[in-house]
């Protein structure tokens, strides 16, 4: 399933899904969405959020996260705290003048884009079709509802 463009954002990467999971705290609160191909993504927002976006389980949202807040790694075995991690393989990359956008599939079609500089292009060696790992912290993540 690729990312569509569900809504006018310069948010890069946009996830459709349902809240299968909500973990409160005092001030915050993990909200976990079924995004399909088999992937879950993790948010953490306010509690006030939470309760001005009317999110429950089996909610309707929209993950939104930055191609430059994505990390890639061409050690898929990384182990880290970022709680959103997206294992494929390199579907496209476009060099700019001093950053390079690289797109990275994973199980079922699910694409995330990442903008990292080129000094990082050529030291990780990334060619299309490379296995690697997208990473991004819950914290990193912006939902929104219609």
């Amino acid at each position: 399933m690729e990312n569509h463009r569900l809504t006018l954002s310069s948010a890069r990467n946009q996830f459709s899904g349902h809240v299968v999971s909500l973990a409160k705290g005092p001030v915050n609160t993990e909200v976990v969405l079924d995004i399909g191909g088999l992937a879950s993504l993790a948010a953490i927002v306010t509690n006030a959020s939470v309760a001005a976006l009317d999110l429950g389980l089996g909610s309707e949202a929209l993950a939104l996260v930055k191609a430059s807040w994505v990390i890639i790694s061409a050690d898929t075995s990384l182990k880290t705290s970022a709680r959103n991690q997206i294992r494929g393989k390199v579907k496209a990359i476009c060099r700019g003048a001093v950053n390079s956008e690289v797109v990275l599939e994973g199980q079922g079609g699910l694409q995330v884009a990442s903008i990292i500089t080129n000094a990082s292009l050529d030291d990780l060696a990334l060619l299309e079709g490379q296995e690697a790992l997208a990473l991004f912290k819950a914290s990193q993540v912006i939902l929104a509802v219609r």
